[in-house]
Order: structure tokens, then sequence, then C-alpha cells
């Protein structure tokens, strides 16, 4: 009877640690989970919203022109110091994009701009940049919640977070007493929000484990590297690198015979078209393969090909990409994140509202007792 007292007291206590641990990741982290969450949901199905968002981007029309007309009417709808950096194709119908490069100032994010092109007659359809583009801005919230440099290890410690909430939400879901259908039960407490806190937290709970688990996984890739002893896709410097290109402007080839040198090599439709940049200076070429792309490189100055690599298995950071952010995952798995993305905001104002009832009972208890 005494070790099931004992047994019983050390259940309590940490259950009330967990609760305590439960609680104040979610007051704490609030404002920090609201965004990184919503911006998340939305992001599951990014080129809907932006069709919604800009009609005029996406033309019910499919690609009629060589590359090099898309690139001149881009470079004369361009600003002074923008290059020009690549073209990216739909996959079926819609606008081709020029991207264009500015010179970098400070130590910000490199600003990028965007001209959409009719896929008929290279006519500009719109223009925007990366700090003022809805999705795009979207994009970086949810990565680095729009910190330099520091953003994307915020974001990661968040999703370690969250884990963590999501972990101990199941143990304090869990009846003290009664069966697991007890747990289900809608009006477990006295207010809704209580209730609307147990009953949602408990179907999310391990989807929304998974998708912190991934999140972390995806911002923290250099720690989870070290830890299992393999190197990362990217070092740090070749990342700012890529992020930060130097390029050609004046290139010994054009596009149009880029394409031509290329053809033998392609898997599927035409994906993409980057410029040479400094040093390297060669061409890429992406074309459509399953499970991927197919890169081909083109030298700029001798013209030399070098056809795509053997597709390569999915790696462990492409399958945690994939479970994240649902790419290639189906519509179910794509609707669980939808919903995985919106209700870690409804748990942070439910939880709120929870601490703040309890408060005010407290409050109002004292005040009879002093009474």
């Amino acid at each position: 009877m005494k070790n099931d007292s004992v047994a019983r007291t050390r259940k309590q206590r940490l259950r009330a640690l967990w609760l305590q641990v439960h609680k104040w990741i979610g007051i704490t982290l609030a404002i920090l989970i609201i965004p990184i969450s919503l911006s998340g949901s939305a992001l599951v199905w990014d080129e809907a919203l932006d069709a919604v968002i800009n009609p005029q981007r996406h033309p019910a029309a499919k690609v009629e022109l060589p590359p090099s007309s898309y690139a001149q009417a881009a470079r004369n709808a361009a600003s002074n110091g923008e290059a020009l950096i690549g073209l990216d194709y739909p996959e079926d119908t819609g606008a081709v994009v020029a991207t264009f490069t500015q010179p970098r100032k400070g130590a910000g994010r490199p600003v990028r701009t965007f001209i959409y092109l009719d896929p008929t007659d290279a006519h500009v359809l719109d223009r925007s940049t990366n700090s003022k583009d809805a999705i795009r801005i979207m994009h970086v919230l949810h990565g680095s919640l729009m910190v330099p440099g520091t953003g994307r290890q915020i974001v990661g410690w968040v999703g370690v977070a969250m884990l963590i909430s999501s972990l101990t939400g199941i143990w304090l879901w869990w009846p003290l007493k009664g069966s697991l259908r007890r747990g289900l039960r809608w009006k477990r407490q006295g207010t809704t929000s209580a209730n609307l806190h147990h009953m949602v937290g408990f179907w999310i709970s391990l989807p929304l484990a998974v998708l912190s688990f991934t999140g972390v996984w995806i911002a923290l890739v250099p720690f989870f590297a070290q830890l299992l002893g393999i190197s990362p896709a990217l070092n740090p410097a070749e990342r700012m690198r890529r992020m930060n290109p130097t390029p050609i402007v004046q290139t010994r080839i054009n596009p149009d015979q880029v394409i031509e040198l290329t053809k033998r090599h392609a898997t599927g439709a035409l994906m993409s078209i980057a410029w040479p940049t400094a040093p390297e200076a060669n061409w890429r070429v992406s074309y459509h393969r399953a499970g991927g792309a197919a890169d081909v490189q083109v030298g700029d100055g001798n013209g030399e090909v070098t056809p795509p690599a053997p597709p390569r298995p999915e790696t462990t950071a492409r399958l945690m990409r994939r479970i994240h952010d649902g790419t290639g995952t189906g519509p179910v798995w794509q609707a669980i994140i939808f919903v995985g993305g919106i209700i870690p905001a409804v748990l942070a104002v439910t939880g709120i509202m929870m601490w703040l009832n309890i408060r005010r009972r407290r409050r109002e208890m004292e005040w009879r007792r002093s009474a």
C-alpha cells in the first residue's frame, strides 16, 4: 500500500513538472509559434495561393518562344544595375519567370527581382522583389522569422520546444482515472477553451510532433550532420556563395545555343536555365526527371557539355523536407500539414486563455478567503 502511494506521488510530481514545461513553452513562445505555424500552413499550397493573390502571373498558355526572346524582354524591363541570373519555366502553362540580382548592400539577404513574362509573346505580366512578394515573404518568415543570420537557428530551437510540447501534451491529455474513452469526451473541463485545447491537441499531437522534428532537422542541419558523422549537403560558405552569385553579364554563347547543346541529355520538359557565374562560368540547364531534376552544365568559354549525374537515392535531408512541406506526399498528408499549421495557433491562444482563467479563479479564491 505504501509503495502504491509513493508511486502515485511520484507520478503526480512528474505530471506537475510536465504541466509546467508544457504551459510555459506555450505562453513564452506563442508570439513565435503562431507566425511560424500559420505561414507553414499557407505554404503547403503556395502555388495555388499565389494564383489567387496574383492571377496575372498565371496565364493559361504554353511556352512558344526561344529563351533568348524571354531574356531580352526581361532585360528591357529591368532596372539599372540588375543582372539576369536565370529563367524558370512553367511545368505546363503559366508565366516564364526571369530572376535578376542586385548589388548586395550590407549583410542582409540578397535582393532578387522577379519579372513575369507572357509565354506567348514575352510581354511583362508582373514584377516583384523578394522583399515585397507575399509568398516569398512567408517562406522567409517560416524559415527564419525574417531575422538575418541567426533566424534559422531560432526557428530550429522553437521547433525543439514544439516537439517537447507535443509529447508532453499527450502525457497531460491522458486521463488520470478511467478509460481512454473518458479522455475523448468533449466536456472534460469547465470552459470551452480548455475542452477545445484538450480535444484538438490530442488529434494533432503526433502529426505535429513529426512536423516539429522534420522542421528542426531542416533548420539545424549542421547539428544533425555532426551528430550522425555525415557531411551536410552544403557548408555555410558554399551556401552563402550560391545565395550571392556574381553573374557574367557578357556571355560568349547565348541561351538558345545552350539549349541546343543540352537537348540530347533532356530527360523531360525544360525547368530552368541558370546563367553562368564567376568563377566557374558554367551554364546550368535543368530538365524534369522522375524524383527531381536532371542538371546539365555547359561551359560558357568552350561549350563543353557535362551530362546530368545519374539519379541518386533519396537523402535523409530531402526526405525530411518532403515530409515537412508535403512535396509529392499526396493530398491526405498535405491536408494534415495544413491543419497542423493552424492548430498550434489555436492551442497557443486556448492555452493562454486557460492560464488566465486559472489565475482569475485563484484570485477569486484568495479574495473569498480574505473576506
